[in-house]
């Protein structure tokens, strides 16, 4: 059975999205069969993150509302074997469609894949609950600052209270000499947020220029941050891999 995997944000602007498209990217090179969802109704952007915009028809209501199984309604990458995307839904809202057919289709995804990763809406609203409803796991994407850390605190103990118990963080858009220069480390943000470590993501100008290139992140010719993003995607399957060290001299 295939492990189904929120990705979520207490607030905008950490790299979420990216971070579902590297992850999922990530997993499908190390050869794992994974589908990426896209759960934001309203910012419709991980298809871009991937790289599949022109080649996206179906999305989740196609599913949920019976009119197709899973396996029919997403579509496979062209350019990543293993990878498949599910577009987010257009025609309603996340308050709009019942939490059992979710569950139903979360379901239906662990006969099917190895992993699925859902992007989830920022913030605590209706397409955070939703997107939670039924998952096996939920990694919290944070930046270092005091806000998004404080935010995703605070998300991550929404997260269990909907009975989510397998947490992960990914503390993501690292500049290292700023977080010398306020002398802190990587552990006090963990103690932060309360969740653990999954791994480290250092900002890279690379993000976005793969992503106006129309490329995915760990195809991109000079990938600095997907290395980061294919560490945590390995410890993510269970392999016991050492953060680099660069990373381990922000510890």
């Amino acid at each position: 059975m295939g492990t189904v995997i929120a990705v979520a944000s207490g607030k905008g602007g950490t790299g979420k999205t990216t971070a579902t498209a590297a992850l999922s990217s990530c997993l499908a090179v190390l050869g794992y069969k994974t589908l990426a969802i896209d759960f934001d109704a309203e910012l419709r952007n991980l298809d871009l993150s991937l790289a599949m915009s022109d080649f996206t028809v179906m999305d989740v209501m196609d599913v949920i509302s019976g009119q197709l199984n899973i396996m029919d309604a997403c579509t496979e990458s062209p350019r990543i074997p293993n990878l498949y995307f599910l577009a987010a839904p257009t025609t309603c809202l996340p308050e709009d469609i019942d939490t059992t057919a979710v569950a139903n289709m979360f379901d239906d995804i662990r006969k099917n894949f190895d992993y699925c990763l859902i992007d989830v809406p920022a913030g605590l609203g209706s397409g955070f609950k939703l997107a939670h409803s039924n998952v096996d796991m939920s990694i919290i994407i944070s930046t270092g600052d005091v806000a998004s850390l404080r935010d995703a605190n605070i998300t991550a103990c929404k997260i269990r209270e909907m009975g989510v118990t397998n947490l992960r963080l990914i503390v993501n858009r690292v500049l290292p000499k700023n977080v010398r220069k306020i002398k802190t480390n990587i552990d006090d943000m963990v103690d932060t947020v309360g969740v653990q470590l999954l791994g480290i993501a250092v900002e890279d100008n690379n993000v976005f220029l793969a992503l106006n290139s129309h490329t995915p992140l760990v195809l991109y010719k000079k990938r600095v941050s997907a290395h980061d993003f294919l560490d945590a995607a390995r410890r993510l399957t269970g392999r016991d891999y050492p953060l680099r060290q660069c990373k381990t001299s922000l510890l």
